[in-house]
């Protein structure tokens, strides 16, 4: 089961995703295909990971790992575990991932356990990985042994984004990016296959048209959806998630708000300049305070959507859609605009509410996290130096399974 109805009630179970072979695979020219500015120290970032967990765990979460999931449910039956390889081969988008299908069928089915399966598809696969059973003597001639048959998928640890829970459903996202798109995979077969998540009802599918991403995704209510029109998600996927969380007479949700942002690399989801850290209180980066829209997004009776404009007052646009009079903004830096770029672009407003009023950031962001523990904020610090270099922050890299 799932249940997320809120971004601040007391988080019970969350799911992650520990850094691997994925991210030692990263070299200098791939990184911009793959979404990184850097390339992260593993040894590090798994220290790193490992202490955002132990946080967790402290606080009383229920931890989740990605790939202990998609294995339980490729050992549900064999027929499974075929379909999920033919997934992975087929996801292929490069010249030696056709030409080595056969091989790299072989090279899966010979992996024996289904956990080292999954790792596998994670950390990529070289050319020296694969045993040559056809023929292409140019290709071997020309290529080096490290070229990539299967790219790696090193933006894994950010489990936040490939789907979100809404309410007692889920959103099986249709990733921005070619590289990141194989991630669903992985969320097609726990929301399939697995025992405690297959039942799960799908408010939107890997396979629609338009892109939608999780960071995006905030549920601010019970009865209220938050979704921000990004660099990564549309406002044709919107319309479509609303209309399908309409037509669920068991999901509760009755308004989808939208927030255009800037379309940068720099605020590439809703989380990265906006988050939620107590029950009227955000964290925001001051300078799209007076550059969003927003828009309400309701059903008409003959199941339409009805589109009004909000307010561009993003204090009062909150207000409104929690029928409140109390919503509080804390900038990220403060008035130190200088200190405002530099953490946000560290993810100093990307923050992960553990329960109202306690939050896990990184602790690199020392002129925010100041600011919130003066607002009354208890803000549970995480070293950072290696994880915060694949573009995401404590909200990035977790993904609420269960709230109260």
């Amino acid at each position: 089961m799932v249940h997320v109805k809120s971004e601040t009630h007391t988080l019970k179970k969350v799911l992650l995703h520990r850094p691997g072979l994925e991210l030692e695979r990263l070299t200098p020219e791939a990184l911009e295909r793959l979404l990184f500015d850097d390339i992260p120290f593993l040894k590090r970032a798994i220290e790193e990971h490992k202490e955002f967990e132990e946080v967790l765990l402290n606080q009383g979460v229920e931890v989740a790992h990605l790939s202990k999931l998609v294995a339980e449910s490729l050992d549900e039956d064999t027929e499974i575990r075929k379909s999920f390889i033919k997934d992975f081969v087929e996801s292929g988008d490069n010249s030696l991932s056709y030409a080595y299908k056969k091989e790299l069928y072989n090279l899966f089915n010979s992996i024996e356990d289904n956990r080292d399966l999954v790792i596998q598809t994670m950390n990529g696969v070289t050319l020296e990985e694969v045993e040559e059973k056809e023929y292409h003597p140019l290709s071997r001639l020309v290529s080096t042994s490290q070229r990539f048959v299967l790219d790696p998928v090193p933006n894994l640890y950010f489990t936040r984004d490939p789907f979100a829970i809404i309410g007692d459903g889920v959103s099986l996202n249709h990733m921005y990016s070619k590289t990141r798109r194989r991630e669903t995979i992985y969320g097609k077969y726990i929301f399939q296959y697995h025992k405690d998540y297959r039942d799960v009802p799908l408010y939107y599918n890997r396979q629609l048209p338009y892109h939608i991403e999780g960071g995006d995704i905030f549920n601010l209510s019970d009865k209220t959806l938050l979704v921000g029109i990004s660099e990564r998600t549309t406002p044709e996927a919107i319309e479509l998630l609303a209309q399908n969380c309409f037509a669920d007479k068991n999901c509760t949700i009755d308004t989808v708000a939208a927030i255009y942002i800037p379309s940068l690399r720099a605020y590439m989801h809703l989380d990265t300049v906006f988050t939620q850290v107590d029950k009227a209180t955000f964290v925001v980066h001051p300078l799209i305070t007076d550059r969003v829209r927003t828009f309400i997004i309701k059903s008409t009776w003959q199941k339409d959507l009805k589109v009004t404009e909000g307010s561009s007052n993003l204090v009062t646009f909150l207000n409104t859609l929690m029928g409140r009079d109390d919503v509080k903004l804390i900038y990220c830096g403060g008035t130190d605009s200088i200190a405002a770029a530099r953490e946000q672009w560290n993810d100093g407003s990307n923050t992960l509410c553990i329960k109202p009023g306690t939050i896990v950031v990184y602790d690199r962001n020392t002129v925010t996290n100041k600011i919130l523990e003066d607002n009354g904020i208890q803000t549970l610090e995480i070293h950072s130096s290696e994880l915060s270099r694949g573009r995401g922050g404590p909200r990035c890299m977790s993904m609420p399974l269960i709230r109260e």
